[in-house]
């Protein structure tokens, strides 16, 4: 399919983590990391045998996403990480991904190398110029984690946004530490953020 210039694949968009709330350790829900919206993308245009490899690049749009040269002027975004199947199923994207593209499956009628199928996936996504919504205190990306910020919105819940105030909402705490069970955060730990992955528990500190 990697020489298919028409083959379609439906993404879907998990927007960055400021966009929804994440669900403190004493919450009774686990939180989502994001919003997500529908989106349409092109094919591979053939720059790989895999539609958005690892080290491909996409256009940036509100509507569709492109594979595209890295080197051309119409790269937004690189592939740090590709998997098949769902996210939530999957590995976590790295900590510092910008965005996260989910890729739907697709069988299309005919293809030029015979395969004829988009598999179900996810990319995770770097922009190639900042903002980094994904850098520690950046406001977004997919995953919390140390170095983030985030604000209460009641009943045990957070939400992430940027540490230097830019953000719809200030910060109110800071997550400083990353640890396997609450009682190995500080004592300055004002509030615990699960935050996931082998040290799920954020220890966050007042502002």
């Amino acid at each position: 399919m990697g020489a298919v210039g028409t083959l379609a694949a439906l993404l879907t968009v998990l927007l960055t983590g400021c966009q929804s709330p994440l669900v403190t350790t004493g919450g009774s829900r686990d939180g989502r990391l994001g919003e997500e919206t529908s989106a349409t993308a092109a094919g591979p245009a053939g720059y790989g045998a895999v539609f958005l490899a690892v080290d491909e690049c996409s256009s940036f749009g509100t509507t569709s996403f492109t594979e595209v040269p890295c080197a051309g002027e119409r790269a937004a975004a690189r592939v740090v990480a590709r998997h098949d199947g769902r996210a939530g199923d999957g590995p976590p994207c790295p900590a510092t991904t910008d965005f996260v593209l989910h890729i739907s499956e697709q069988r299309p009628s005919f293809d030029e190398d015979g395969d004829g199928a988009v598999p179900q996936g996810y990319a995770c996504m770097r922009n190639l110029q900042p903002p980094h919504p994904g850098d520690p205190g950046g406001g977004g990306g997919p995953r919390t984690i140390v170095g983030d910020c985030v604000y209460s919105l009641g009943g045990g819940q957070v939400r992430e946004t940027a540490c230097d105030g830019t953000g719809k909402r200030k910060p109110q705490y800071k997550v400083t530490k990353a640890v396997a069970e609450r009682t190995r955060c500080p004592a300055s730990t004002a509030l615990y953020v699960r935050i996931g992955g082998e040290t799920p528990v954020g220890c966050a500190r007042p502002l």
